[in-house]
């Protein structure tokens, strides 16, 4: 199939339509059953083990600019030791592998310790930002996959998007970071001013995780709704194939580091590359699970699509948000078609099935 022909399926129903269910629970039990079975056969269908190794490949390329970032902005306000701190022991608490952990605290210290957090920020940052959009990027196209549309955005068009798609995720998890490090002296202040004492620190220290949980979740929505080239419904905070994607991560990586520490033997099979086999493998995992959640969010439009009558059963029918690349790279194709013909009839050959 051509990438034009590819294209053209999409200009029927409008994105929001008001004939598709709109919340979860205005779709019908069988239509989730639906969304279940196809969920399960595209992950397989769409490789998506193979495309999280390679975005795996790029959240290795990404995962320290990235870190630079965050440190630089936080090493302003002095915060740039203490977010090293914070990252591992949030990693820990998460059960992350003890050979992956060792391997990320090492640069990070590296940075931190370094002189000059803005003159880091002020020459690294945009670089940074820059190479860590190389897995943004990536997950687009792996979105792009799963809702069976090709990259029609123009380069001048798609980098902005992925750069600002990049530096939004890097701004929350500074804030996040923020919220770790000083949210208990913030919070003791807060209370002893209007009276509340203890209590206060008390309720945030409870309050300040289903906070962070959701600020993950922000992240990983709109990985979901910004990368794909596709014009979606409406943006939801929180979808249901983040919610399943952040909580499948933390079982996910709690399993995996408590394998590592128990039966996993990494080191004495790989030397001293066991601990980048291990980091290798988390990351991988992580990418996995979320091109789960992709592939649920992408399936369950195709089941509100259903529901409301629209043809969705081969095909997602949501238009695509650009196709000029994609008509670009079909007249280039085509024009190589109609070369090797001219090559052909050159040396005087026409095959039979010309006639």
């Amino acid at each position: 199939m051509s990438i034009q022909q590819n294209q053209e399926k999409r200009p029927q129903p409008a994105p929001d339509s008001p004939r598709k269910p709109d919340s979860p629970t205005d779709i019908k039990g069988r239509s989730w059953r639906y969304i279940l079975k196809r969920t399960l056969r595209e992950f397989s269908a769409d490789k998506c083990t193979d495309l999280a190794a390679a975005m795996t490949y790029y959240a290795v390329l990404s995962i320290f600019p990235g870190l630079l970032a965050v440190v630089s902005i936080l090493g302003i306000v002095g915060q740039g030791e203490a977010t090293t701190r914070t990252i591992i022991e949030l990693l820990e608490r998460l059960g992350a592998p003890a050979d992956a952990l060792g391997l990320i605290e090492g640069p990070i210290n590296q940075l931190t310790s370094g002189t000059g957090a803005g003159l880091a920020l002020a020459t690294g940052i945009i670089g940074a930002i820059w190479t860590a959009s190389g897995y943004v990027r990536a997950f687009g196209r792996a979105m792009n996959t799963m809702y069976d549309v090709d990259e029609g955005r123009p380069f001048w068009k798609l980098y902005p998007v992925m750069l600002g798609v990049t530096l939004t995720l890097v701004i929350v998890v500074v804030i996040m970071m923020l919220v770790l490090i000083l949210s208990g002296g913030f919070a003791q202040t807060l209370g002893n001013m209007i009276g509340l004492g203890d209590t206060a620190l008390m309720v945030w220290n409870i309050a300040k995780w289903p906070v962070l949980v959701l600020l993950v979740i922000f992240m990983i929505a709109l990985l979901y709704y910004a990368t794909p080239n596709v014009k979606q419904p409406k943006f939801r905070w929180i979808s249901i194939g983040a919610l399943v994607a952040i909580i499948v991560m933390a079982l996910a990586t709690a399993g995996f580091g408590f394998y590592v520490a128990n039966f996993g033997n990494y080191n004495a099979t790989y030397g001293t590359i066991g601990g980048v086999i291990v980091l290798l493998l988390w990351i991988w995992i992580m990418n996995v699970v979320l091109l789960l959640g992709g592939e649920i969010d992408a399936e369950i439009e195709r089941g509100r699509q259903l529901q409301a009558g629209i043809k969705a059963e081969e095909t997602l029918q949501l238009p695509a948000r650009d196709d000029r690349q994609c008509r670009k790279l079909n007249d280039k194709a085509l024009g190589l078609v109609n070369d090797g013909r001219d090559l052909r009839y050159a040396y005087g050959h026409t095959d039979y099935r010309d006639r």
